[in-house]
């Protein structure tokens, strides 16, 4: 794949490992913070690693003392009702993460905080150095959650949970964060984004529709009710019966060798 298109790239750098797009959110000057051009450019990038088959399974990351430091407040702190609800500040740019079909996962090392704990909850999961660090605190500067985490916090940690750090504004470790299940596994800090990749290359490695339809299934589960949910899981698994890959998948596991998958 050719990324001389990003070559310029102002707050991250990109690579291809394989089959795995690795996108590692550098703008040391604000902390990562998650400015306009921040979020202009990682646009871009996701669509470009969506559009090309070599693509896929991408992760984010950020640097190993901080993945993202939530909004760049220099940009919006003289902001007022009508520029946001007009501008649809967040809504607008922040939430490409969430449409992308290929799977992606975070990465998070060092301090995850406000949108940038947000942002990692919309990739499909996160995987978390041991000096990771996650918080929501909105509420200290005068205001709440604005990209989600009020939401996809509380479906991930509970109530309880979400109540005590989006009210307090208090952090999270790496440890209790996979405890309460914000977290999937954690990894020394010097290994997280060789382990990251490794995990994407394995999905990565799979039948690409087949992952599509997994992980559209577990997202509607996100919205909808048990029964309806299941009906639509059902309605997917059916679905896969149609496929070359499930025939060859369940052939290979019958004769004792690695399936080659062709995406069919």
């Amino acid at each position: 794949m050719n990324l001389n298109t990003f070559a310029n790239l102002k707050t991250m750098n990109i690579e291809v490992r394989d089959e795995v797009g690795l996108i590692c959110l550098n703008s040391p000057s604000n902390n990562n913070a998650l400015s306009e051009l921040m979020f202009s450019e990682l646009t871009k990038v996701l669509d470009h690693f969506e559009s090309h088959d070599v693509i896929r399974a991408i992760v984010i990351t950020g640097t190993e003392k901080v993945f993202a430091a939530g909004a760049d407040i220099s940009e919006i702190q003289n902001k007022n009702y009508i520029d946001v609800y007009q501008e649809q500040f967040i809504t607008a740019g922040w939430e490409r993460i969430t449409t992308c079909r290929k799977p992606v996962i975070a990465a998070v090392a060092g301090y995850a905080v406000g949108g940038g704990c947000e942002v990692a909850m919309m990739c499909d999961f996160i995987v978390a150095a041991d000096n990771a660090n996650f918080g929501q605190p909105e509420i200290k500067i005068g205001t709440i959650p604005g990209a989600g985490a009020t939401q996809r916090l509380t479906r991930l940690i509970g109530k309880s949970k979400a109540m005590d750090m989006i009210l307090t504004g208090r952090m999270m470790d790496a440890e209790e964060a996979e405890r309460l299940g914000l977290v999937s596994r954690i990894f020394p800090v010097s290994e997280l984004v060789d382990e990251a990749v490794k995990i994407a290359a394995k999905i990565a490695s799979l039948s690409q529709p087949v992952v599509m339809m997994a992980k559209t299934a577990v997202n509607i589960s996100q919205e909808t009710t048990l029964s309806q949910g299941v009906q639509m899981e059902r309605s997917l698994f059916y679905s896969t019966y149609s496929l070359e890959d499930q025939k060859e998948g369940m052939a290979a596991f019958i004769e004792k060798r690695k399936p080659e998958f062709k995406d069919k």
